[in-house]
């Protein structure tokens, strides 16, 4: 259908897909009788609260800002009232404030919400940086990086825009039903990025495992010259940004730089459509698509929820746990980080929550030594060499490990995916990248 050219990239490995939810339509949660707020849900400073208990709020309104220095303005989520700010620990471990809201159920939206008042050829650059800002939109594939300020990073440098919509981690599919579903969105925010950089260029990058939102996207860009559909070979860890700036343009990111260094910004699909929401409704980030799922999930599914639900909640909207849970993982199993709290709060970077039992999470692979077969060499998307990464680890010799470029990993665990004696290769590698930075 999509002819036999196929971008892709060196290295990698194909996995077990799971997407079992891809063919189901997204549901909304019904709203929580309260949430959970959590004022750093980005890379960057904490925000600091501007309402206090008591305070009635409405939807969209900003409860927390950051003063100075690199984050995102928080909002609320639903309307009601403030019950408290408490403090608790985030899916890294890190104290985070937390606005809790009693919700009213009226759903009263905030009156600073209002559509972005010039057409989109009118609008400056800045503007649109102030407006992705004051959305408090950080990027949604789970790496949670401002992006006002990822724009105004590639700014002069930038030639051309790409959308990720690979969505290469097993078991999530929330990407590929926004494209199915809102595909308008995802382009709408590709344009205004498109227009704030100045460049000619824009491309959906999507696997070739979703036939039917690239049929439906090459039908919609149709008549854009300037966007097209660029098909790529189903390949994990594809949607890696290093990886599909080499799969399309066949450059390497440097070491220390980032993309726009070689002429791409790349943002993710669901952080395209809140970029569309912000500049053509006024609409801030206040909630996103999240997919249920694993062995444990009597109906996995594909639900969007309001920033603050608990995942306690989006579980019990799944039909609860038909099997004893295991492991509840936060986002995908490759590179989703096990959580141990289930009333922990939805947050920008919460892709997929997902429950397996004893009988998933056991391991196949007994440890044994490792006896430098290579395969971990073979499939590094980075061209590492992990077993010997790994092997200085144990040994804490990490200035060592730093001269091998350890600081290069993105921890994709594609070497202990493969690793025929089951060493936890990416782990070691966690503990010298650690040890490293406190070092410095």
């Amino acid at each position: 259908m999509f002819g036999n050219l196929k971008y892709t990239f060196r290295g990698g490995t194909h996995v077990n897909e799971h997407k079992d939810t891809a063919g189901l339509q997204t549901v909304r949660l019904p709203e929580p009788a309260t949430v959970s707020v959590p004022l750093s849900q980005h890379i960057g400073a904490h925000a600091k609260p501007v309402v206090q208990k008591g305070d009635t709020v409405a939807v969209g309104q900003v409860i927390g800002v950051v003063e100075n220095g690199l984050g995102c303005p928080v909002h609320a989520s639903v309307s009601g009232t403030v019950k408290e700010i408490l403090t608790r620990h985030n899916a890294q471990g890190i104290p985070v404030q937390n606005v809790v809201i009693e919700n009213d159920g009226l759903h009263t939206m905030s009156k600073d919400i209002k559509p972005w008042g010039k057409p989109l050829e009118e609008t400056t650059t800045e503007e649109i940086v102030q407006i992705v800002r004051d959305a408090g939109i950080s990027g949604l594939g789970g790496a949670t990086f401002p992006t006002y300020a990822k724009i105004q990073s590639a700014v002069g440098k930038a030639t051309s825009v790409i959308i990720n919509c690979a969505e290469c981690e097993p078991y999530i599919t929330a990407n590929h039903r926004l494209l199915l579903e809102r595909s308008y969105a995802v382009i709408q925010g590709l344009e205004v990025l498109m227009h704030a950089l100045n460049v000619k260029e824009g491309l959906l990058a999507v696997e070739d495992n979703k036939p039917d939102a690239i049929e439906l996207l090459q039908k919609a860009v149709a008549d854009k010259p300037n966007i097209r559909v660029c098909v790529m070979k189903t390949k994990y860890p594809q949607g890696d940004e290093r990886q599909i700036v080499y799969a399309l343009y066949h450059k390497e990111v440097p070491a220390g730089k980032l993309p726009a260094d070689v002429g791409c910004m790349i943002i993710n699909a669901e952080t395209a459509a809140a970029i569309s929401r912000a500049f053509y409704r006024g609409l801030p980030l206040v909630s996103r698509i999240v997919t249920v799922a694993g062995d444990c999930v009597k109906n996995p599914q594909n639900v969007r929820a309001p920033l603050g639900a608990s995942y306690r909640e989006l579980i019990d909207f799944c039909g609860g746990c038909v099997k004893e849970p295991k492991k509840l993982v936060s986002g995908g199993p490759m590179m989703g980080q096990a959580q141990w709290d289930m009333d922990a709060p939805v947050t920008n970077g919460t892709s997929a929550l997902l429950v397996f039992s004893e009988e998933y999470d056991r391991i196949n692979t007994e440890h044994s030594p490792c006896i430098h077969c290579g395969c971990c060499v073979q499939h590094c998307p980075m061209h590492l060499l992990p077993n010997y990464l790994a092997q200085y680890a144990q040994a804490r010799r990490y200035d060592d490990a730093a001269k091998l470029d350890v600081m290069s990993c993105v921890e994709c665990g594609t070497c202990s995916y493969n690793c025929p004696a089951g060493v936890q290769i990416v782990q070691y590698i966690r503990v010298a990248k650690g040890a490293l930075r406190a070092k410095k």
